[in-house]
């Protein structure tokens, strides 16, 4: 398999990676020219590139060919409370990326432990991910929403949130079989407010469960995110 590069703004019949890439590529992998390698733009275009001169500080590819892998028929969303440990969201976005979700939101609830939240760095984890998983979609990340702010920015009819409070709950997998979109609310380690339920409730967002376990925060957003996956991919 060839070695794969993100190059989100590359165009035309060749590209530079690149001073760290481009170290990287020549003194760590030992690429040399006419060696191949694979590029990602993150937004479905997948391309075919050898080395046309391999410098260390500047590793120039020419590109051979290439394809755009189209999105999903459907997709999915998840809004989740950021956990105290920051660690726990790194693994979120790297497995959610590997499993391939459009996007991702965060939500600043009552209840949070995390008051702010910076995208930089799980940006770089979502593309390490997307090339070692052969994804050619980058999720969306937006950045930390209050939570009353951010339920009055959704479809009703396509968002559900899961929560673990009493009260009638549908399993995601029903609800979630049909349509083009899937937007999944996932609450803090303390599950959101009766009133934040109350609010998303009043405003037609319907309440799912994920199944008999508590799960943690970043364990309900993968199984929401992978069960809508397998939902719509067997129906």
């Amino acid at each position: 398999m060839p070695h794969t590069f993100f190059a989100p703004d590359l165009s035309g019949s060749s590209y530079t990676l690149p001073e760290d890439e481009s170290k990287h590529a020549v003194r760590v992998l030992r690429l040399r020219e006419g060696d191949a390698v694979e590029l990602l733009n993150g937004r479905g275009g997948v391309f075919q590139a050898e080395v046309a001169v391999a410098e260390a500080k500047r590793c120039q590819l020419r590109i051979v060919g290439e394809q755009q892998v189209p999105r999903r028929p459907y997709q999915v969303h998840v809004a989740v409370a950021p956990t105290k440990n920051l660690d726990r969201m790194e693994w979120l976005v790297e497995k959610a990326t590997e499993i391939g979700v459009e996007r991702l939101s965060f939500l600043r609830c009552a209840r949070s432990e995390r008051r702010d939240l910076k995208l930089d760095r799980l940006e770089r984890i979502a593309v390490s991910a997307l090339k070692q998983s052969g994804q050619a979609w980058l999720p969306q990340f937006d950045e930390l929403t209050d939570f009353a702010s951010f339920v009055r920015t959704v479809q009703p009819a396509t968002a559900f949130i899961a929560h673990l409070a009493e009260g009638e709950r549908t399993a995601l997998a029903q609800v979630a079989a049909t349509g083009t979109e899937c937007c999944i609310l996932i609450g803090p380690e303390g599950d959101f407010t009766p009133e934040e339920i109350e609010l998303a409730l009043g405003l037609g967002i319907r309440p799912v469960t994920l199944g008999n376990s508590r799960l943690r925060t970043e364990t309900a957003a993968l199984a929401a995110c992978h069960t809508v996956h397998v939902v719509r991919e067997l129906s």
